[in-house]
């Protein structure tokens, strides 16, 4: 009513046409000659800005360097200690593959158990070469101990090749309070191949004589006349026993062939040792082996490394055999000394 009343009269006031255009068009109101101050606005609290979302990230495709594990198969034909497998026997090959995939699937385990054969297999080597036995019984090192001569087991075994205290001593492996010699490398080999000598002579194969090295030649003997069989592979015993041999074989499938199941050529191996056998007097009721460390130019922890069966940290009074780091020829000074203190 108040607009159409001035349009009628004709006349229109400034101050009125900016209210019209204001309320009509929505624009900004002209300033007139005395402008009125604005109204305060009453303060109100800031709505938060809204949480920045982060970029989305690129993917990034990593291409796959190691081949799937169903990549490797057993070959056709196997054989272990100049002895075929029946790989062709469903059953058999169902239980290689089993250990054969295990070893594979504990790439980092596998890769240590391979480093360590360049250390540990050269004195096996020797001493199976000179007693005319089957090179492939080194690969039982890495099933029973995985090459630490240290190993120990909840049966009591121990040492490289786990004798346990009776078989130890049957075989000349002495253990007292002082020393272990089932963990001393050369010597357990030196019994070991004794044993196993033995139980092929008895059994006349070589996966029988493993088994019989696991569990027992009278617990095996004993499976054998119940089931009336003469073969391993036919064999019903304890789990561990089936899985024994199964395991020595697919041991000795991939360690003999690092390059191609774990990527490692010669060179990454570790290295032997280069080590001398030093024999010394003690004199007085016992010595420190930080002591006797000293004496020939190493220290305390190597010498415990380089000599696992030593039980104590002390050696008693008496004439010894261990084992040092190499000295050089022209060493006067460490080697004047030690020959002073061993006597």
């Amino acid at each position: 009513m108040y607009c159409a009343g001035l349009y009628r009269t004709g006349v229109l006031p400034m101050a009125a046409i900016a209210v019209v255009s204001v309320a009509i068009l929505g624009a900004t109101p002209l300033i007139t000659e005395s402008p009125q101050p604005p109204s305060p606005v009453p303060e109100t609290t800031a709505a938060p800005p809204l949480a920045q979302l982060p970029p989305e990230l690129p993917v990034i495709v990593v291409p796959r360097m190691r081949p799937f594990l169903s990549s490797y198969r057993l070959p056709d034909t196997m054989s272990f200690a100049r002895e075929s497998v029946p790989i062709h026997l469903w059953q058999v090959r169902e239980r290689i593959e089993y250990e054969f995939y295990r070893f594979l699937e504990d790439e980092g385990d596998s890769i240590i158990l391979a480093k360590r054969t360049g250390r540990c297999f050269p004195p096996a080597e020797r001493q199976l070469a000179e007693a005319g036995m089957p090179d492939d019984l080194k690969y039982i090192l890495l099933v029973e101990s995985k090459c630490i001569s240290a190993a120990y087991s909840k049966a009591k075994a121990s040492g490289p090749w786990q004798f346990i205290p009776r078989t130890g001593r049957l075989f000349s492996l002495e253990n007292n309070i002082w020393k272990d010699d089932r963990r001393n490398l050369e010597l357990s080999t030196e019994a070991a191949i004794k044993y196993l000598k033995k139980l092929h002579e008895m059994f006349g194969d070589w996966s029988l004589a493993m088994a019989a090295y696991n569990a027992g030649e009278s617990r095996v003997m004993k499976a054998m006349h119940e089931q009336h069989i003469k073969d391993y592979w036919r064999l019903h015993y304890v789990s561990e026993t089936m899985r024994y041999v199964p395991r020595v074989i697919a041991v000795k499938e991939i360690f003999s062939q690092p390059e191609k199941y774990l990527g490692l050529v010669k060179g990454d191996l570790y290295s032997p040792l280069n080590t001398e056998i030093v024999t010394f007097n003690i004199a007085e009721k016992q010595r420190h082996l930080a002591v006797v460390a000293e004496q020939y130019g190493t220290y305390f922890l190597e010498l415990k490394l380089l000599n696992p069966e030593i039980s104590k940290d002390y050696l008693p009074r008496g004439v010894h055999r261990i084992k040092i780091p190499r000295r050089a020829e022209d060493c006067p000074t460490v080697c004047l000394k030690a020959d002073q203190l061993s006597h």
